[in-house]
């Protein structure tokens, strides 16, 4: 693909504020459209079954607006049919007016000539009858999720909810104690929405500018990875997806953006925050390391003993950078930071400010700093907290 030429060249830190701004870290937050304000924002938030300070998906809206209620974060996502959950980045909750954009995975799906699980003959009609007769269900009310105590010997009933899932006929209406709740497309997706009339090409055109409009500018792969579309898919449809070309100093890649980005400089307060690792900001690693210069691994599913910043290390904003990462953890109401690095004394005070207001926010009273990497700051950062907390 020819690129075209770049209507604008950026500096870095230009296209590190605009991504900021456009993933709602710079700027005043829209507290008025709150929780589904920050989902179709951002178009997509990944779910995650890790739980340390909370889910993954708490953390998104929380990391933007502070400390809303995690019941109330629940709600927004689920009652009234605002969201479904389908598979995006990851399996990701989804704001519902994106249920005809995802046409051309829901057919991918249907055509697919195999699979890794059998589904036992009759099973999948029995399933739409049971949801149609009885209304949303999980695995387990449909007739078991599992054959076994092994997590991938799914029940015939679990692949078969599985496998509608991901044709569209059946929908995730709700995570309820992170199981799934089942029910029918036809009843869970409001009239004007529930279709598969888009192609293939407009499908991926409209996700290509919703993906960059979310970033704010973004390379080739970092557009395609907001959705997980394949580099080729968004070359086909990149020059009418309303995004423009853009060249970004040191990223050494062509890049496009939302023109809305570019119309005015990004200004106004940074958060201070606890980052998930799985936050759409920092979830692809390439992306991060050119943006901020940072590199994040997530060591949740490294041994133990090769773990270099903790199970669940989380970076922390501030100032619109990264200026270091806690991994926490809960001991009653005392939260806990195990493992703490920090970018120079500077960071401190907006470390020990993002540890406080998180405690906060889970109903911790008290804080203990375990192991700091720099251990003369290990004392600094105690006493800011204990400060903040007090």
């Amino acid at each position: 693909m020819t690129t075209p030429r770049p209507i604008a060249d950026l500096s870095a830190d230009e296209a590190r504020r605009i991504a900021l701004r456009a993933q709602g870290f710079l700027g005043a937050p829209d507290r008025r459209s709150g929780v589904r304000g920050v989902l179709r924002h951002l178009g997509a938030i990944q779910l995650d079954t890790i739980s340390v300070l909370a889910r993954s998906h708490e953390l998104v809206p929380y990391a933007r607006l502070g400390a809303v209620g995690r019941r109330a974060v629940e709600d927004a996502y689920w009652q009234d049919t605002h969201s479904f959950e389908y598979w995006s980045h990851a399996a990701c909750i989804l704001p519902i007016e994106e249920w005809p954009h995802f046409a051309f995975r829901r057919r991918a799906y249907r055509n697919r000539p195999h699979w890794n699980h059998d589904l036992p003959d009759g099973v999948y009609d029995q399933v739409i009858k049971q949801l149609r007769s009885e209304g949303p269900l999980t695995a387990t009310e449909l007739g078991g999720a599992k054959k076994t105590n092994d997590w991938w010997d799914w029940s015939g009933s679990k692949v078969a909810v599985e496998r509608a899932l991901m044709y569209g006929e059946v929908v995730c209406v709700e995570r309820r104690g992170w199981k799934r709740i089942y029910d029918l497309a036809e009843r869970a997706v409001p009239d004007d929405l529930l279709h598969d009339e888009l192609d293939d090409t407009e499908c991926l055109r409209r996700l290509v500018g919703l993906a960059g409009r979310s970033l704010g500018v973004g390379t080739r792969a970092d557009i395609a990875d907001y959705h997980r579309l394949k580099g080729e898919q968004v070359d086909a449809v990149i020059a009418e997806s309303g995004l423009v070309p853009v060249s970004v100093e040191g990223w050494g890649k062509p890049a496009w953006a939302d023109p809305a980005a570019l119309e005015t400089p990004p200004r106004g307060r940074h958060r201070t925050t606890l980052l998930s690792p799985f936050d759409s900001l920092i979830w692809e690693r390439a992306r991060t390391e050119r943006i901020f210069g940072f590199t994040h691994r997530l060591e949740a599913y490294v041994p133990k003993q090769k773990r270099v910043h903790g199970y669940f290390a989380m970076p922390v904003l501030a100032g619109g950078r990264l200026v270091g990462r806690v991994d926490p953890a809960r001991e009653g109401r005392t939260l806990v930071a195990k493992q703490v690095t920090l970018d120079g004394p500077k960071a401190v005070p907006a470390v020990a400010q993002a540890l406080a207001e998180a405690a906060t926010w889970v109903d911790c009273t008290d804080a203990r700093v375990e192991r700091v990497g720099t251990p003369e700051l290990r004392e600094p950062l105690a006493q800011e907290l204990a400060r903040l907390l007090g």
